[in-house]
């Protein structure tokens, strides 16, 4: 079966881990085809064509996809959709922006945040914050799917898969590109980061969530922060793990004064080790912590900080 997987790009730059990770999953689906849809993607393309299990690369370099409006590439995906039974992208904000319409225009239904594959036509999937798993079959003659990138290893680098340009398709017109609002940062990008150090409601405040900060400044980490502490104005939103806010699934997750509600635990429990300082024995995120301290955060987070 062949495969049209869309690419996180961002910018003319490829988002390397997610689009990796969601060409593991794809594999198992039959042969990828990546596409790259963004104004100067080229460079984008060249580094997709390295990942391996990628059977050959697509670039639509035009003005229409630069700043990743939904509707011009979800129009892109459709006029190519009658040569892959499947269509697939990471479930990035980008993914979960394009691919609804994708269904849409063909009819059909999407398959949202799959964490495994089953076959070509059954698919796994969390539900309830993950207290559940859902397999889901679908009979639609094509499969649109955004891949939950968290539950899948990265594909290695080392293909030499073809790229193909490809011109653009009818731009519907339906939106335009205003202007971008980016906040800069030298920390990691909070999905793709190795090393995640969170702040919960226990943090207090907007200033001590310098705490936090200094930590993951020390160990090269992207910070996040549960939506309690979000809700109380100690953190920005695009901070948030969870199930309203981002999924992560680093190699090591330090959760600071986060008593670990379920709507937190949804966004965080891949990780592969998971890290609990809190003063309350009894907090939940202790339940699924591979180490814990039981501690002020005042006491333990500079000590920590300075041990570093």
């Amino acid at each position: 079966m062949a495969v049209l997987l869309l690419a996180e790009v961002n910018g003319a730059e490829l988002s390397v881990d997610q689009t990796a990770k969601a060409v593991t999953a794809a594999q198992a689906l039959g042969d990828v085809t990546v596409l790259c849809a963004s104004a100067g993607c080229g460079g984008a393309a060249e580094a997709a064509a390295k990942l391996d299990g990628v059977a050959n690369v697509l670039c639509a370099d035009d003005a229409a996809y630069g700043n990743g409006l939904a509707e011009p590439i979800a129009d892109l995906l459709v006029s190519l959709a009658s040569d892959y039974e499947h269509i697939v992208a990471p479930a990035t904000t980008s993914g979960k922006n394009i691919l609804p319409r994708v269904a849409a225009l063909l009819d059909v239904m999407l398959i949202s945040d799959i964490t495994g594959i089953v076959s070509a036509d059954t698919f796994e999937r969390p539900i309830y914050a993950g207290n559940a798993v859902q397999t889901v079959q679908s009979v639609d003659a094509k499969k649109v799917i955004t891949i939950r990138t968290t539950g899948f290893e990265a594909a290695a680098e080392g293909g030499s898969a073809a790229v193909e340009s490809i011109a653009a398709a009818a731009n519907p017109g339906l939106s335009e590109w205003v202007e971008d609002k980016l906040q800069t940062t030298d920390r990691p990008e909070l999905t793709s980061a190795k090393i995640v150090v969170s702040g919960g409601r226990g943090v207090g405040s907007e200033e001590n969530f310098a705490l936090i900060e200094q930590l993951a400044d020390k160990l090269q980490a992207a910070v996040g922060a549960s939506r309690a502490a979000v809700d109380s104005g100690y953190a920005p939103n695009d901070w948030q793990v969870g199930q309203t806010g981002k999924v992560v699934a680093p190699d090591l997750y330090i959760a600071v004064g986060i008593s670990g509600a379920i709507q937190h635990l949804a966004g965080m429990k891949d990780s592969k080790v998971i890290v609990a300082i809190n003063k309350d024995e009894e907090a939940p995120i202790f339940q699924i912590a591979d180490f814990g301290l039981v501690a002020d955060l005042f006491d333990a987070v500079p000590a920590l900080t300075k041990a570093l």
